[in-house]
């Protein structure tokens, strides 16, 4: 097996290489397990962050439900007082126009 230092680093950093290597061999089960226990560190970091985003994204579902039943009772308010309005013209033409405009069926 080949040192992972390069040829002209100094015999120190070659040792500590080769001791590295060596020692990585005999306990390659405590490294695999090293690495498995960081993965699932980190998957469950992700996880987390996940969960709180998910949570965001509901709270901002309610607040856009609650804005859109806000800006439906506007437009009502605004139709109704539109068609009241009109109703007072005595030719009709303004209310049938209006309902023309909002797809009333009357």
């Amino acid at each position: 097996m080949a040192s992972s230092a390069p040829p002209s680093s100094p015999p120190g950093v070659q040792k500590l290489s080769k001791a590295f290597l060596a020692n990585a061999a005999k306990r390659k089960d405590k490294f695999i397990q090293f690495f498995a226990m960081g993965g699932i560190l980190l998957l469950s970091m992700r996880s987390l962050g996940q969960k709180y985003r998910l949570h965001d994204l509901e709270e901002d579902t309610a607040a856009l439900k609650k804005e859109q039943e806000t800006l439906e009772n506007q437009k009502n308010n605004i139709k109704r007082d539109l068609l009241h309005e009109a109703s007072m013209e005595p030719t009709g033409l303004f209310t049938s126009r209006l309902h023309r405009l909002f797809g009333d069926q009357q």
